[in-house]
């Protein structure tokens, strides 16, 4: 394979990367726990941007259980945002089938 066009699908393989990650940042994924009483809002790249907690899930005497739908949430949102991630890879990966060893 000529030099020149490696170095060629190398760069187109940096701009698509770039896009990728600039399309992973602008998605918006939601996690949720105890029936949607706690949503959980974060970008492509796992990023949390907001938070959400219906009132009735808040017990002063019961703070355990709103920690962990909190969590339950942001490993929700967190999850989606992982294979939104594996979609754009497996889409990034497939586009550089001529490039040795990228198959």
């Amino acid at each position: 394979m000529n030099m020149q066009k490696l170095m060629k699908q190398m760069q187109q393989a940096q701009v698509k990367q770039g896009e990728m990650q600039d399309k992973l940042e602008a998605l918006v994924v939601t996690g949720s726990a105890g029936g949607g009483m706690v949503t959980v809002t974060c970008n492509g790249t796992g990023k949390v941007s907001a938070l959400k907690i219906d009132r009735v899930v808040v017990d002063p005497e019961d703070v355990e259980a709103l920690e962990d739908l909190i969590l339950v949430a942001i490993q929700d949102a967190q999850v989606r945002a992982s294979e939104a991630q594996q979609v754009e890879m497996n889409k990034l990966m497939s586009g550089m089938g001529g490039m040795p060893g990228m198959r």
